[in-house]
């Protein structure tokens, strides 16, 4: 799919670079907002599906919490603190062979897959583990 390239697309996806953290579209449209006034929320949220489906940054779905957005759009796991909330990449290679395994399991036409683990990250876990 081919796209021009907007003002507001690229600095949607600037802003996803430099919070770098897995941001919220919420947590983009304050950092674009406060560069780019006039940018509604719909935009944000446009853009950074567009940015998804076009392969230029990763959509990760968090059961229970808001969708994040990712720069880092090669294949990877992430923990999610269960404590704060945010969301980290691991350095843990990806295991492409599980899509053959869950479709030999299942019978099932399998595309990719996606891990999140849950745990405590450095800050929060302090006596949570076990």
């Amino acid at each position: 799919m081919k796209t021009r390239n907007t003002i507001q697309r690229q600095l949607v996806l600037d802003s996803v670079v430099q919070l770098g953290d897995h941001p919220t579209a919420e947590e983009v449209y304050e950092r674009v907002r406060s560069i780019y006034p006039d940018i509604s929320l719909a935009t944000v949220y446009r853009n950074l599906n567009l940015l998804a489906e076009t392969g230029r940054l990763f959509k990760i779905s968090v059961p229970g919490a808001a969708d994040r957005f990712d720069h880092n759009n090669l294949p990877h796991y992430h923990l999610k603190c269960s404590r704060c909330g945010r969301l980290f990449d691991l350095s843990l290679a990806y295991r492409p062979s599980l899509d053959e395994e869950a479709r030999q399991n299942s019978g099932c036409s399998v595309t990719g897959h996606e891990i999140i683990f849950h745990g405590f990250c450095p800050d929060c876990k302090g006596g949570e583990e076990s």
